[in-house]
């Protein structure tokens, strides 16, 4: 369905000062830029759908779940009634087990919540959800940039202490019939989710070898003896499976990309690597047939960028580990006095003919921008601001009620 025929056919409401959408079954903020339209959850907060244009026309890069409008069991946590896009998780993780007396739900009440409005213009979007299973603040910006086919978010927690899992979770949807790459800047290792993923018992399955470390996402063992090519997806008709990567903390921003030769567009993300220092491949593919997944969950990828210990939760992230004892952060230490910022970048360029699959991303010399090399040796440069991955909190131009101003 196309976003645009949503938006105008579809019911609006009030939420604060600024109407939202009835967008596939929830009520929604948006911006708009020329270049892009996105839309983000009142419930939750997930950001979906988002459309980019390229050239001539638009293309729609996350996944929405499939029961994104239908009833389902009221026992489902929200985040996954609302599953769509990309979505910001603390604690990240399932959180079965709690941690000193707190209970968090499926990554986390910032995945589940409802959010607040603080301001907003056509550009910006500053949300922010005071939280209750530890007490403090999160504030979500949003913004835009008119020439840009890019995504700034930055969340903010505040009034925090203690040890916390956190990390931004966007799903994606490769188009039906059609091959993406998958790859990412260069990582210390890489190692198989070393638990039972999924249960055959319940109604899951999962392919690729427990707990297996890795050098190269393109060779990586199967429970069958075979080997996984994880750099090529969709693959594995009829599994879930889970590979996590140490990223490079000396490198000045990491990158992971999933490029779409015939479609020809590259999606790519960018990180602080001294913030999020590992990333996760939640490779969804029809392996679960237990409610509401129902093995039409298919063609999905998460190219999540966390601090954790994989995707168990805080409690298993906030203890020793086989992840921290290998010199990979699992959480963050939150001190109330000083707000903790993590900045992301998203965005999505158009490729020539022959660019396969992305090689490298670098800085461009040239104005605010960063080149993206493909192994076929075709190069793109594109319009985005890097330095916005260190910026401290309240980069959006806007002001809030109380009469801040967040420019800087």
């Amino acid at each position: 369905m196309n976003t645009a025929t949503t938006a105008k056919s579809a019911d609006t409401r009030h939420s604060g000062r600024v109407r939202t959408q009835d967008v596939r079954g929830q009520e929604s903020w948006v911006l708009r830029t020329p270049e892009v339209e996105a839309f983000v959850t009142r419930q939750a907060g997930h950001m979906a759908p988002v459309r980019f244009r390229i050239g001539n026309h638009w293309v729609e890069p996350y996944a929405i779940a499939p029961w994104a409008k239908e009833t389902i069991n009221a026992s489902t946590p929200q985040v996954v009634r609302v599953m769509r896009g990309d979505f910001f998780c603390m604690p990240f993780g399932g959180n079965e087990k709690h941690y000193k007396g707190e209970i968090h739900p499926p990554h986390g009440e910032t995945a589940n919540g409802k959010w607040r409005l603080e301001a907003s213009s056509r550009q910006c979007l500053h949300l922010f959800m005071m939280t209750s299973v530890r007490k403090g603040r999160v504030d979500k910006v949003i913004r835009l940039v008119p020439g840009q086919t890019a995504i700034y978010s930055q969340h903010v927690i505040s009034g925090m202490k203690g040890p916390m899992s956190l990390g931004h979770h966007p799903i994606l949807r490769v188009p039906e019939g059609v091959t993406a790459r998958v790859s990412l800047s260069p990582f210390r290792f890489g190692q198989v989710f070393p638990g039972m993923l999924e249960d055959p018992a319940k109604g899951g399955y999962s392919l690729l070898k427990a707990g297996e470390r890795f050098s190269s996402l393109e060779r990586v063992p199967q429970i069958d003896g075979n080997w996984a090519d994880l750099s090529v997806y969709p693959a594995r008709e009829g599994y879930e499976d889970l590979v996590l990567m140490s990223s490079n903390p000396e490198s000045q921003f990491s990158w992971i990309a999933l490029t779409v030769p015939e479609k020809r567009y590259v999606w790519f993300s960018l990180k602080d690597p001294r913030v999020l220092p590992a990333t996760v491949l939640w490779m969804s593919n029809g392996g679960r047939h237990y409610a509401p997944w129902n093995g039409r969950h298919r063609h999905t990828i998460g190219l999540e960028e966390i601090i954790g210990n994989f995707h168990y939760g805080l409690a298993e992230s906030a203890t020793r580990n086989s992840l921290n004892r290998a010199g990979v952060a699992t959480c963050v230490k939150l001190n109330p006095l000083q707000a903790l910022a993590v900045n992301y970048i998203v965005a999505v360029a158009e490729i020539p003919g022959g660019f396969d699959i992305v090689e490298s991303i670098l800085p461009s010399h040239v104005g605010k921008s960063v080149v993206i090399r493909s192994k076929s040796g075709k190069t793109i440069t594109v319009d985005l601001d890097i330095s916005f991955l260190s910026e401290p909190p309240y980069p959006c131009a806007i002001t809030n009620r109380s009469g801040r101003n967040f420019a800087r």
